[in-house]
């Protein structure tokens, strides 16, 4: 089964053209589907339309949250109540077409795990939009090792699987191809429409481009070192407690040696010490890291590796 998630927030103009063009979609494949609508407190008339569209459809269900949790929390959301095998994700702004659903569902079929839409003909605007998502995916390109154009869309088909190995906190969406390749995801990229907003106004502006940077940081950190942090911390100490020693030491000689040294090398000796001290710290808190990592994988039961299927003689079973 096919689940489509569309996390929802003050789109009451887009949602019914939206779920007449995604039924005609769906029902033109031929599989068996269901739609969820995820309200991310809409503030308009969003929940009540889809509230009327419920009692239509056996195959629509919509999660109405509690307040306004952003919309990493509303996929989230909706990826727990999903029951499809094959889960796809999508704005409920009309600026997804549904009309390109089949092309993603079609790199699935042919063994991918991820198939990510890449909005290569972007309408945005030059300066607030298209430059800084440019800069921004280069810099998720090269800090994740996926050679993808577009990591801001929301629209991607995963295998529900994938999901499974996937936690998603602050606005971490846009990374989940990075996060899925952790476990070895084999990820595809399929050109798709980019049309204007239906009406209503973008929750996207220039200043959420700056927190993606944050984000960057964040993931090549999980990607490169989620396991090993004391590799991270520990390089760091290390540098520290090496050039503060060094320069310690360099004083102590120039000390023995009869110089003064508070006078003559105040800041340097306050820089050394400042160093040996940050080094200190720095090995402190990787072996806090490694501890707390331990403690996750084994506390939930979580593996350090994924299984894509296994092999014996007469068998083939996937995990």
């Amino acid at each position: 089964m096919l689940s489509v998630v569309i996390p929802v927030h003050n789109e009451e103009a887009a949602l019914l053209p939206l779920y007449d063009r995604l039924t005609a979609v769906m029902e033109r494949l031929g599989r068996p589907y269901e739609v969820i609508f995820v309200d991310d407190a809409s503030t308009d008339r969003s929940f009540e339309l889809l509230a009327n569209l419920v009692e239509t459809d056996a195959r629509l269900r919509v999660v109405r949250l509690r307040r306004n949790f952003g919309q990493t929390a509303a996929l989230s959301a909706g990826f727990d109540e999903a029951r499809g095998g094959v889960i796809i994700s999508m704005d409920g702004d009309l600026q997804h077409a549904p009309e390109d659903l089949p092309a993603l569902l079609e790199k699935i079929d042919e063994g991918y795990d991820v198939a990510s839409g890449w909005r290569k003909q972007r309408n945005d605007h030059l300066l607030l939009r298209k430059i800084p998502s440019r800069v921004a995916n280069w810099l998720m390109a090269r800090v994740s090792g996926l050679d993808l154009h577009d990591f801001g869309t929301t629209f991607k088909a995963y295998r529900a699987e994938i999901l499974k190995d996937v936690n998603l906190y602050g606005e971490l969406h846009r990374f989940i191809p990075a996060l899925a390749s952790f476990y070895g995801a084999r990820i595809a990229e399929v050109p798709i429409q980019n049309p204007p907003r239906a009406g209503g106004a973008s929750h996207y502006g220039l200043g959420r481009t700056f927190n993606v940077l944050f984000d960057i940081l964040t993931i090549r950190f999980l990607l490169k070192y989620f396991t090993r942090p004391m590799h991270f911390f520990g390089r760091l100490g290390l540098a520290g407690v090496t050039l503060g020693g060094g320069i310690l030491a360099f004083l102590l000689a120039k000390k023995i040696l009869g110089y003064e040294i508070i006078l003559a090398h105040g800041p340097l000796l306050f820089t050394g010490g400042l160093l040996l001290v940050a080094g200190l710290m720095m090995f402190t808190t990787g072996l806090l890291g490694e501890m707390m990592m331990r403690t996750y994988f084994e506390s939930q039961g979580r593996r350090i590796y994924a299984v894509r299927e296994v092999l014996a003689k007469g068998e083939r079973k996937a995990p």
